[in-house]
């Protein structure tokens, strides 16, 4: 595990044995490539620990690379507009044709739950 803050945070709610680990954000203020590394971090431990996780992520690819189900919620006042299990094998190939595919699926149910329209 990284010692990074969010590595600490994770590392710290592991060491209680907590049943679910919440993520806000975790990895926002992190350069792009330890960001990866992270979510790489995460998706393994998942696959040994099984914990069940909640992860609040504006990245797109982030949510698809480590979520089974990405909920898209619509503009203020905030409301579920969409459901959508992601049923990838893991690990996940941000490169593949079908993960490209649900990453424009998502970035639609985005725009359309917002009202705008990507250009």
């Amino acid at each position: 595990m990284s010692t990074s803050p969010p590595g600490a945070a994770i590392a710290r709610a592991l060491i209680c044995q907590s049943k679910i680990l919440l993520l806000d954000e975790p990895f926002g203020a992190l350069d792009a490539l330890t960001r990866v590394q992270m979510q790489e971090e995460i998706s393994n431990l998942w696959g040994v620990e099984k914990i069940t996780t909640v992860l609040v992520t504006h990245d797109i690819e982030e949510a698809i690379f480590l979520a089974d189900r990405v909920v898209v919620m619509s503009h203020r006042p905030a409301k579920i507009s969409d459901v959508l299990p992601i049923c990838l094998p893991r690990p996940r190939d941000r490169s593949s044709a079908d993960f490209i595919q649900l990453r424009k699926n998502v970035i639609g149910m985005f725009h359309e739950s917002i009202g705008t329209y990507m250009i």
